[in-house]
């Protein structure tokens, strides 16, 4: 095992015959890692932002609503038609080539005076911020099998903080600059990200790329879905714990800036700084995993996510309650996120990308349930509603994973000695 100090690939033999000496250092593990939240940010950069720019654009509140609904469209079809595309290519390249047409589409949103090109501009940035999955499927295949979760859990508190900072950013941006600076700062810091990498990553990784068609690649990633049990209750463990996630974050604004709190969208924005404290738990929980304590670790921290919600439905006359709610929230759907990515990684290495990818098309399904269930049922029924449906989705999963924890077979084929489902 290497020391804390760095993540070495060690040299082993490529299909090819040849072999591999690229050292995934820390710092390199680092840089994945800030590519991610760079990345994805974008996908919510625009949230805060929405009745400013139906102001500038004279937009409608329908039309402006398509806003975010265009941009996670874009990012489940990328999701799908995009990412597994690093199984069959270059991913270096590849990785490049999607930020710089990021860099392109960010321009376009900064740029827009109509409606018609910011929704266009917006449904781009979406398809193309899925560059954070490959470059997470890049990490765990330069990853040795015996440290390959706490790679992948570094590189995803990455896309943690990227995820719950972005709100932050973009409003106090906004506020000094207006919403266009906020796509102008993240477009010009995807290109410096473009080069950096692209004089950083390894042209190629030890695994030889599939000699797939296009629609043959896609036609696999459904077939591995069929063949692989684990691969589907690991996707359904995704589901519900982002519904949980979504349905918490995207409605917590609506209780706090009504009475007894009235708290301002800055305010709101800052509870994302509270829910970084959940990224820690990317890194303990790939480190679990390495130990082969990955059955476990995902039990421990569904149920922390099912209790997380009692706390949170005192928000109302207390933070100190929602501050513990957050944290525990966070701390347990990111655990669960890093064991299920490390776990089906490792089912088929050379598909990489499309397990990846597949899984995190039910992660965009769970976000997007989520989030629509939690806002209609708030304007129905009120903050403890939308807590008993966070608990409900919670607690689901729970009972998913107590009534088949002992019935999935051991499939980490890299650790198999010592991996748990």
């Amino acid at each position: 095992m290497p020391g804390n100090g760095e993540v070495v690939t060690r040299q082993t033999e490529a299909p090819s015959g040849g072999r591999s000496s690229f050292v995934l250092s820390r710092g390199v593990v680092v840089l994945f890692a800030v590519a991610c939240g760079a990345a994805v940010a974008n996908v919510y950069f625009s949230q805060p932002l929405l009745v400013t720019m139906g102001h500038d654009l004279a937009m409608s509140p329908a039309l402006v609503g398509s806003v975010v609904t265009l941009t996670q469209v874009g990012y489940g079809l990328g999701l799908f038609f995009l990412v597994p595309l690093g199984d069959v290519t270059d991913r270096r390249r590849l990785i490049v080539a999607q930020l710089l047409l990021l860099v392109v589409a960010l321009a376009v949103v900064a740029a827009a005076h109509t409606a018609a090109i910011l929704l266009a501009g917006m449904a781009a940035t979406g398809l193309l911020a899925v560059v954070t999955q490959t470059l997470v499927a890049f990490a765990a295949s330069l990853a040795p099998p015996a440290g390959r979760g706490r790679v992948v859990g570094l590189v995803t508190s990455g896309v943690v903080i990227g995820i719950l900072l972005a709100r932050t950013v973009s409003g106090l941006l906004a506020d000094l600059a207006g919403w266009r600076s906020v796509y102008l700062v993240s477009a010009s810091l995807t290109a410096v990200l473009a080069l950096v990498l692209y004089r950083v990553l390894p042209r190629r990784s030890d695994a030889s790329p599939t000699t797939l068609r296009y629609g043959q690649l896609l036609r696999s990633t459904l077939t591995l879905f069929a063949r692989e049990r684990l691969l589907r209750l690991r996707a359904l463990f995704g589901l519900l714990v982002f519904a949980a996630f979504s349905t918490l974050w995207s409605s917590i604004a609506l209780p706090l800036s009504e009475a007894p709190y009235f708290l301002p969208h800055s305010a709101i924005g800052a509870l994302g700084l509270i829910g970084v404290a959940g990224a820690l738990a990317a890194t303990v929980a790939g480190r679990l995993n390495d130990r082969g304590l990955s059955r476990r670790t995902t039990g421990i921290a569904l149920a922390l996510l099912a209790a997380s919600w009692l706390p949170l439905a005192f928000t109302r006359s207390s933070l100190w309650a929602l501050v513990v709610g957050v944290i525990l929230l966070d701390l347990a759907v990111q655990a669960v996120h890093v064991t299920n990515q490390t776990l089906i990684y490792a089912l088929h290495p050379e598909a990489g990308s499309r397990l990846i990818g597949g899984y995190m098309v039910f992660y965009s399904i769970g976000s997007a349930t989520g989030a629509i269930a939690a806002t209609s049922l708030y304007t129905a029924a009120g903050w403890g509603a939308v807590c008993v449906l966070g608990a409900a989705f919670s607690c689901l999963g729970l009972v998913l994973w107590a009534f088949t924890r002992r019935s999935v077979p051991q499939r980490d084929a890299e650790t198999a000695s010592r991996g748990e489902a």
